[in-house]
């Protein structure tokens, strides 16, 4: 991460509850979950994540928008898409430990929910029922992406196709 201030503030059950994370928890594995998170600000045009990097850390947009970006090979960068506020982002880096293929820069200033992987597996010998719901929030996160760009791809080939290659 860089550019960002990830602190020690608690990071409440309310937070939690509205994130997709939150979805399928009690209110106690709410509170168990949120002891292990902690509350991250970013300024606006900082990378959180960038192109390359490894990170084993998933982030939930709490404020704020971030767009995900690649270099173009000019020393610029092209957004490819918009992270809006309730997101979730990091969660191949964070299931695998891979580098990331995009960078993620904020849009204005904004606030993430940061939960390292480190914790989450700590929390497999007490609650294995929160840990396996919130693998769900994720999947479920990463199904609709792939979703997505399934539909996004189908468009593009029919484009291409009715165009004949031309542009």
């Amino acid at each position: 991460m860089n550019d960002n201030a990830c602190t020690d503030i608690a990071v409440s059950i309310d937070a939690i509850k509205a994130s997709p994370l939150g979805d399928e928890l009690s209110d106690a594995q709410c509170e168990l979950l949120a002891s292990v998170m902690t509350a991250c600000g970013i300024k606006d045009r900082a990378f959180l994540l960038e192109e390359g990097q490894k990170d084993e850390a998933l982030h939930v947009l709490a404020k704020g928008h971030m767009e995900v970006v690649t270099h173009t090979g000019k020393g610029e960068y092209v957004g490819l898409q918009i992270i809006r506020e309730g997101d979730i982002l990091g969660e191949l880096g964070f299931i695998d430990g891979v580098e990331h293929s995009a960078g993620l820069r904020a849009m204005g200033n904004c606030e993430l929910l940061r939960l390292d992987r480190t914790s989450f597996e700590s929390l497999l010998d007490k609650d294995p029922d929160l840990v396996y719901k919130v693998m769900r929030a994720i999947i479920r996160t990463v199904h609709r992406i792939l979703r997505n760009m399934n539909v996004q791809q189908v468009e593009l080939t029919n484009y291409i196709a009715r165009e004949h290659g031309r542009y």
